[in-house]
Protein backbone atom coordinates (compact mmCIF):
# COMPACT_ATOMS: atom_id res chain seq x y z
CA UNK A 1 0.00 0.00 0.00
CA UNK A 2 1.33 3.46 -0.93
CA UNK A 3 2.10 6.01 1.78
CA UNK A 4 2.22 9.79 1.53
CA UNK A 5 5.00 11.53 3.47
CA UNK A 6 4.60 15.29 3.88
CA UNK A 7 7.69 16.88 2.35
CA UNK A 8 7.07 20.61 2.76
CA UNK A 9 4.32 23.15 3.25
CA UNK A 10 3.88 26.71 1.94
CA UNK A 11 1.25 29.39 2.32
CA UNK A 12 0.26 31.90 -0.34
CA UNK A 13 -1.31 35.19 0.67
CA UNK A 14 -3.34 36.98 -1.99
CA UNK A 15 -3.68 40.74 -1.66
CA UNK A 16 -6.03 43.14 -3.40
CA UNK A 17 -3.52 45.63 -4.83
CA UNK A 18 -5.87 48.02 -6.62
CA UNK A 19 -8.34 48.25 -9.46
CA UNK A 20 -7.62 48.09 -13.20
CA UNK A 21 -9.12 50.31 -15.91
CA UNK A 22 -12.16 48.00 -16.22
CA UNK A 23 -12.95 48.27 -12.51
CA UNK A 24 -11.73 44.72 -11.81
CA UNK A 25 -9.59 44.10 -8.72
CA UNK A 26 -5.87 43.47 -9.21
CA UNK A 27 -4.47 40.67 -7.05
CA UNK A 28 -0.86 40.10 -6.04
CA UNK A 29 0.44 37.06 -4.20
CA UNK A 30 3.20 36.46 -1.70
CA UNK A 31 4.41 32.94 -0.88
CA UNK A 32 5.94 32.00 2.45
CA UNK A 33 7.89 28.76 2.53
CA UNK A 34 8.85 26.41 5.35
CA UNK A 35 5.53 26.41 7.19
CA UNK A 36 5.63 23.96 10.06
CA UNK A 37 4.25 20.66 8.91
CA UNK A 38 2.35 20.22 12.17
CA UNK A 39 0.59 23.60 11.92
CA UNK A 40 -3.20 23.41 12.03
CA UNK A 41 -5.48 25.39 9.73
CA UNK A 42 -6.27 27.78 12.61
CA UNK A 43 -2.58 28.40 13.27
CA UNK A 44 -1.90 29.02 9.58
CA UNK A 45 -4.84 31.44 9.44
CA UNK A 46 -3.61 33.35 12.50
CA UNK A 47 -0.12 33.66 11.02
CA UNK A 48 -1.51 34.75 7.66
CA UNK A 49 -3.67 37.45 9.24
CA UNK A 50 -0.68 38.71 11.24
CA UNK A 51 1.52 38.79 8.12
CA UNK A 52 -1.26 40.35 6.07
CA UNK A 53 -1.56 43.13 8.64
CA UNK A 54 1.98 44.20 7.78
CA UNK A 55 1.00 44.94 4.18
CA UNK A 56 -0.50 48.17 2.88
CA UNK A 57 -2.85 46.06 0.72
CA UNK A 58 -5.99 44.22 1.84
CA UNK A 59 -5.56 40.47 2.47
CA UNK A 60 -8.00 38.69 0.17
CA UNK A 61 -7.33 34.97 0.62
CA UNK A 62 -4.95 32.40 2.08
CA UNK A 63 -3.91 29.12 0.44
CA UNK A 64 -1.89 26.30 1.94
CA UNK A 65 0.07 24.13 -0.48
CA UNK A 66 1.50 20.85 0.80
CA UNK A 67 3.94 18.64 -1.11
CA UNK A 68 4.09 14.91 -0.49
CA UNK A 69 6.49 12.12 -1.38
CA UNK A 70 4.54 9.02 -2.35
CA UNK A 71 6.31 5.81 -1.37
Amino acid sequence: MAMAMLKDSNIRLMFEAGIDEKGEPIFKGKTYRYVRKEATADQVQQAAVALGGLSANLLSSVERNDSFDII
